[in-house]
């Protein structure tokens, strides 16, 4: 597996003692997060993440994005109830209430971390290879899809057991992914699963049995995207990403828009003629792996 910094010809992708990026694949990034031995998110593993998601996302030879742990059973644990505490006591210093919504509080460097992931026009994986609560899984929740290795470890938002509520997007981004009341069940319970039950509820895309390579799978999965013309994947994922923003009516708009964008993008003309010459105009199996065979994703550094 080739190191970023072996790569330096290719992108100036940053790496920090936090954060390491590998190039596994063409067109495929493997961004693996080591926020220390116990696994706890803070203020500068959200800084050095933010900053090779706004390297990535400007790197055009990077069509996907798998995000990972770097210990074994660790994908991060929870963000640091040291760092929360010490913002407590700062802001209550204060004397200032915050339950006037038509004030609301500038996103921190975390929450300004995942809504990047979020926002990327490249798709993001999460490959859940151990424990992930709270922040921790929150992280996966921006990410577009998530791989989760089984084994004993839990994933979950307990927050509400120790007073607070989820506040790195769990309570939006959970309700988007389940639905209203399956996620009032697992944020007012502070409920916590396993990779099983994750898998049961609909959260991912892929469980890895135990003992399994979740990076492998997910990385799998990300060559897959990757080899897939980058417009309609950016579009499509922006449109499912902003689908309950706003009325139906202006959701349909945006798709009958981005479609035709996507209809007159050069690759997508090309994949568009080769299957109607090889299909009659129509869509079968054939046609459809007859326009995938000679889509490869670009090598490391090209457009």
């Amino acid at each position: 597996m080739t190191r970023e910094a072996d790569a330096a010809e290719t992108s100036e992708t940053p790496e920090t003692p936090l954060i390491e990026i590998d190039r596994p694949a063409p067109g495929v990034a493997l961004v693996r997060i080591d926020p220390g031995p116990e696994g706890l998110m803070d203020a500068a593993a959200a800084d050095a993440l933010a900053g090779a998601v706004t390297a990535l996302d400007a790197d055009p030879g990077v069509r996907a994005v798998v995000l990972t742990g770097a210990a074994p059973g660790m994908f991060v644990r929870h963000y640091s109830l040291i760092e929360l505490g010490a913002t407590a006591e700062k802001v209550a210093a204060s004397g200032r209430r915050f339950n006037d919504l038509s004030r609301p509080v500038k996103p921190a460097p975390f929450n300004a971390c995942l809504d990047r992931i979020q926002a990327s026009p490249k798709p993001w994986i999460a490959a859940l290879n151990g424990w992930a609560m709270g922040g921790g899984f929150e992280l996966a929740l921006a990410c577009d899809l998530r791989v989760a290795l089984d084994g004993p470890w839990k994933f979950g938002l307990p927050e509400v057991r120790a007073g607070l509520l989820p506040g790195g997007g769990g309570t939006q981004r959970l309700t988007r992914l389940l639905g209203e009341a399956r996620a009032l069940d697992f944020v007012l319970r502070g409920r916590i699963v396993s990779p099983a039950e994750a898998d049961r509820l609909g959260l991912l895309s892929a469980l890895v049995p135990e003992g399994g390579d979740v990076t492998s799978t997910a990385l799998a999965l990300a060559a897959d995207l990757a080899a897939l013309p980058r417009l309609g994947i950016a579009h499509a994922k922006r449109l499912v990403r902003t689908a309950l923003d706003g009325t139906l009516e202006q959701g349909l708009a945006a798709e009958r828009t981005l479609f035709v964008d996507t209809l007159t993008d050069p690759d997508t003309r090309a994949l568009v003629d080769r299957m109607a010459r090889d299909a009659d105009g129509r869509i079968d199996e054939a046609a459809l792996a007859a326009a995938q065979a000679p889509v490869k994703a670009p090598e490391a550094g090209t457009a």
